[in-house]
């Protein structure tokens, strides 16, 4: 079946497609950065976003200064504030909420104590602390918007990559992400009649792309392009579509990373369900970052952009092809031969024969009931141990 016959085989009267959500993993960190960004942090296209993040670039400098040479003040109008005078300025600095926990951490000062001093008691305690700082040298960014900023203070060797940069790294494969290219913000899914309609108008609500003063987060998906691979129980096209997220803090919030997979939906407050083939890269802001971002991550990130979804087809193909167990005895050998327990073994048979309609006889079959099973774990460790020992089960029948 071609791809354009999959996509008219799946769609409905309103233009999506139907969808399994019983099958594969339920991944919730999109539906964590939704749910947690104000309006003034998301952004209806990429070209928006990177503006901004440019611009806050193009205003900001680094520079590595003494420890000892930094002079603490303490503001004789506002009790609750500090100031820095850095080597080489006249002009004091602002450090804002996130540098001034930076600055306290480096300098092995409890951040929130200090924040419950008055400002003189705070500023003599982080001078003394500076004046003895082991490591000699800090790392800063500052912006200069109508007045100077330090937005970060890190150690010497800190390899900052600048959200600017990543945004243009996926740039390059997604154009404006709003679908100029085969990738996209996505759509949504409809609970009521399990249809995924790829066609959303693109709001404050919908976006998946999003930048505060710490960090950034871009979700986009390839959901005009579904790829059948098998059947459901009731004979209709099993469609994926790929998707990606990736994220940077050039401020020291967060590694920079990125995360691919296939998966089948995106509901209105952006869970993805049925996610299959996930993989994750990370990268910490160490001396080398950039060069590794630049060397690993943007290339991968190209590579599955642009790469053929057969590898995928031929893994899920094999998978369901391959039968293990034809007895209850044989289903129970199976499972019990990999480490799961008499209890696992029981619960993964029944989640197969509930959702499936039938027991468990192929890779996929077990692989399915492994996942469904995980997603009722409560612990994060248990859920992922689930999910890796499925995701292994799965490679190897490939």
């Amino acid at each position: 079946m071609t791809q354009v016959e999959v996509l008219s085989a799946g769609r409905d009267r309103v233009g999506g497609y139907k969808v399994d959500m019983t099958r594969g993993e339920r991944v919730g960190r999109v539906s964590s950065e939704w749910f947690s960004r104000p309006a003034d942090e998301r952004y209806l296209s990429l070209s928006d976003l990177y503006a901004v993040v440019r611009r806050r670039t193009e205003r900001s400098r680094t520079r590595t200064v003494e420890s000892a040479a930094i002079r603490v003040e303490a503001s004789c109008d506002d009790a609750e504030r500090l100031a820095l005078v850095l080597p080489g300025s006249d002009a004091a600095i602002a450090p804002t909420h996130w540098s001034f926990g930076q600055l306290a951490s480096l300098v092995g000062a409890p951040a929130a104590y200090l924040r419950q001093l008055p400002a003189p008691l705070a500023g003599i305690n982080l001078q003394f602390g500076l004046s003895s700082h082991r490591a000699e040298q800090i790392k800063t960014l500052e912006i200069e918007d109508g007045r100077v900023e330090l937005r970060a203070a890190t150690g010497p060797e800190y390899g900052r990559i600048f959200d600017h940069e990543l945004v243009v790294a996926v740039q390059r494969i997604a154009g404006n992400g709003k679908g100029d290219t085969r990738w996209k913000i996505p759509g949504v899914l409809d609970w009521s009649t399990g249809v995924y309609n790829p066609h959303v108008d693109i709001s404050q609500v919908s976006t998946t792309l999003y930048a505060s003063d710490r960090d950034v987060f871009l979700f986009l998906v390839d959901d005009l392009n579904p790829i059948e691979a098998g059947r459901l129980p009731d004979g209709s096209p099993d469609l994926y579509f790929r998707g990606f997220y990736c994220w940077n803090s050039e401020v020291g919030a967060k590694t920079l990373g990125m995360a691919s997979f296939y998966l089948r939906a995106v509901c209105q407050n952006r869970n993805l369900w049925g996610v299959e083939d996930f993989e994750e890269i990370t990268i910490r802001h160490s001396k080398y970052a950039a060069s590794r971002f630049a060397q690993e991550a943007a290339p991968a990130l190209a590579s599955f952009a642009n790469s053929s979804s057969r590898p995928f087809v031929n893994g899920i193909r094999a998978a369901r092809e391959t039968i293990v167990a034809r007895t209850d005895d044989d289903r129970s050998e199976f499972l019990r031969k990999r480490g799961f327990s008499k209890t696992e073994t029981a619960k993964i048979i029944e989640r197969v024969l509930s959702e499936e309609g039938h027991k468990p006889e192929s890779v996929f079959d077990f692989v399915q009931g492994i996942t469904a099973v995980a997603r009722g774990k409560t612990h994060q460790d248990a859920r992922l141990d689930l999910e890796a020992r499925a995701k292994k089960l799965l490679n190897r029948a490939a």
